[in-house]
């Protein structure tokens, strides 16, 4: 399609609900949503639909909501293997606090300066935004005028952002994105390529429900 000045992109980055297994590393992991996790996505998206199409990472805590939810409302579906979160290596199905406690200034330096500090047999963080950020200009070429959803992961969302709103990457942590968080940009189609603006990030509760 070609861009044309008053042409408008509207997309809802929908991070999943919470996971069997607590907190715990599940970048890579194929870990399924828990029941509080279902409740949380519902939620957040019966404040909001609207949508003409849903695209989903394919890992089964944003695939199996996003097939749910597509199949109820008749909307198409596409999953995009671009949209999967970080692999984090070594770190992947070890508990969160486990891993602050047993390697303290390896991860204290991860999430300072991800750029320079990779996780122990992880994927490197701009391998990561480069994919991701593929993905996502893939779906504006697909997509162009439409309402999309895109249902993802919360390293998939920061690292869109610092893409798309230049925030550097040793800030990208400080960016909260709850369970159920949904973030709403719209992007701009022009002759001399894209403008995206952040709408919102997290406009409801940051609480989980339920």
């Amino acid at each position: 399609m070609t861009p044309h000045k008053d042409t408008v992109t509207t997309i809802d980055l929908l991070r999943h609900g919470a996971c069997e297994g607590g907190e715990i590393y599940r970048g890579s992991i194929d870990v399924a949503l828990s029941s509080e996790g279902w409740r949380q996505m519902h939620a957040a998206v019966d404040a909001l639909g609207n949508w003409q199409q849903v695209v989903t990472s394919p890992l089964i805590r944003c695939r199996q909501f996003a097939e749910q939810y597509a199949g109820h409302q008749d909307l198409p579906l596409m999953a995009d293997n671009r949209f999967r979160e970080l692999d984090f290596g070594e770190w992947e199905g070890r508990k969160v606090k486990e891993v602050w406690q047993s390697e303290p200034d390896l991860i204290r330096a991860y999430y300072e300066d991800p750029v320079s500090v990779t996780p122990p047999g992880g994927e490197p963080i701009l391998n990561a935004q480069a994919r991701i950020v593929s993905g996502w200009e893939a779906v504006l070429d697909s997509h162009m005028g439409r309402r999309i959803l895109l249902v993802v992961h919360s390293g998939v969302i920061r690292l869109l952002l610092a893409h798309l709103l230049k925030i550097p990457m040793t800030s990208i942590s400080t960016l909260d994105v709850p369970y159920a968080c949904i973030t709403r940009l719209k992007v701009f189609h022009h002759n001399e390529g894209n403008t995206p603006v952040l709408l919102s990030h997290n406009p409801f509760s940051v609480k989980a429900v339920g």
